[in-house]
């Protein structure tokens, strides 16, 4: 059944101008998964308009209302479990593992907004002038802009949501070509909970339009701030963007996460961590683990293994890739690495969106795959000499994202994390927690 969406716009669902739409089809098999409004730079406009207005009134609300709006939000997230799981999967071909972990993920992240309301304080500032005393208080800026991605579309949308809203300001989100649908419904769970017409609004839009219809938004002085999760080039053009019009940004952008294997870690432990980290969401994550790099004194126990795990995942905790755009690329990223003596341990090219787990041992400096991410399910196995070069190579990246390390040394694992050059970085403890 084909998914319907429309733009939300001071309280109220709307076709866009002229009633334009663009479809976005399933991943798999290619039947229409939904129909969305294609918002024209004139609704922009107006959605800014709305949510202008609706700031002063919204900022000025208490504490205490913010707050259980945001809780009654979470609520009704969750009632749209059901709703959520079926259009990510026909939007983005998202298993009900990962949709589910979407959704009661998001309505935590609402949860932990609600509680920030009463936490923002002002400060007390030294004064030079005897007598006087100096403070500093904290209100909202103003309209906050918010674009999240398809691979997450709960979680990094809600997010680009949830804190400034809890801080006063009022919000637009601006949802992913290849997921209106289901970031539609994150909006109408924020309907359903009450919030006053134009504190929340939603834009969608065709592919074609999105360059102008953020630059125009990005532009308006009354957006204040830019929040956007998304891949690395279009996190520059962000950049530079909201650099030209002086608006303040939050980015996140991609990933080469490595995983480190030190040759104390429990191996069975380190296997079934890789194997999750890479292979999720069939690795279409940010976070996604993109480079195993294993010590020799443990690569021959520990890459048959992740190997054997690698294989036997079974296709419904994997799911398709987005589209074949991603195929393209992994299965370039395959033949370079073989060209330049890679060998391929489990999976390999493919036809359509369904990618096997694909993992390629022995990959160097001089192939693709060593610094390109694949944001998606082929993922490079390097070996090392020692916990030294380990790090050297782990730190080889232009990314700074996440990374992850296995020693049975608490200590040793700890320093590692120290002298990463990432930024999200768990380790495994002895206990193996």
């Amino acid at each position: 059944m084909t998914i319907t969406c429309n733009l939300y716009i001071d309280g109220q669902w709307h076709d866009a101008e002229g009633r334009r739409t663009f479809t976005r089809r399933h991943p798999a098999h290619d039947d229409v998964a939904s129909v969305a409004a294609a918002a024209s730079l004139a609704d922009g406009k107006r959605c800014v308009e709305a949510a202008a207005k609706a700031f002063p009134l919204w900022r000025d609300t208490s504490p205490a209302e913010r707050r259980r709006l945001l809780l009654d939000a979470a609520e009704h997230m969750l009632l749209r479990e059901a709703k959520f799981i079926a259009a990510m999967a026909a939007e983005t071909g998202a298993t009900a593992h990962w949709a589910g972990f979407n959704v009661h993920l998001a309505a935590d992240i609402l949860r932990e907004a609600a509680a920030l309301t009463t936490q923002i304080e002002g400060q007390i500032i030294p004064s030079n002038v005897p007598g006087n005393l100096a403070m500093g208080v904290r209100q909202g800026a103003g309209v906050v802009l918010g674009m999240a991605p398809w691979n997450a579309p709960l979680i990094l949308a809600t997010r680009a949501l949830a804190t400034p809203l809890a801080c006063g300001n009022a919000v637009i989100l601006k949802g992913a070509e290849l997921s209106p649908a289901t970031q539609g419904l994150i909006i109408d769970a924020l309907d359903a909970a009450g919030f006053p017409p134009g504190v929340v609004n939603y834009l969608t839009c065709a592919p074609e339009d999105a360059p102008a219809l953020v630059e125009s938004l990005i532009a308006h002085p009354a957006v204040r701030r830019v929040n956007f999760t998304g891949s690395t080039p279009v996190g520059r053009i962000i950049a530079r963007t909201c650099g030209q019009y002086l608006k303040p940004a939050v980015l996140e952008l991609g990933g080469k996460a490595p995983l480190l294997v030190l040759d104390d870690a429990d191996i069975e432990q380190a296997a079934a961590g890789a194997v999750f980290g890479a292979f999720a969401n069939a690795g279409q994550i940010c976070m996604s683990t993109e480079r195993i790099i294993v010590d020799n004194a443990v690569a021959e126990v520990f890459i048959p293994l992740l190997a054997r795990r690698a294989a036997a995942l079974p296709a419904s905790l994997t799911g398709p890739v987005v589209d074949m755009n991603t195929i393209t690329r992994c299965n370039a990223l395959i033949d370079d690495a073989l060209a330049k003596g890679a060998r391929l341990l489990t999976g390999g090219k493919a036809s359509d969106t369904h990618m096997a787990p694909t993992l390629l041992d022995g990959v160097t400096r001089e192939m693709r795959l060593w610094n390109e991410e694949s944001f998606g399910p082929v993922k490079a196995i390097i070996r090392v000499k020692n916990e030294e070069e380990a790090l050297t190579v782990a730190n080889d990246s232009e990314y700074g994202l996440s990374a992850a390390v296995y020693s049975r040394d608490s200590a040793r694992a700890w320093n590692v994390a120290q002298t990463s050059a990432n930024g999200h970085l768990p380790y495994q403890w002895p206990n193996g927690a």
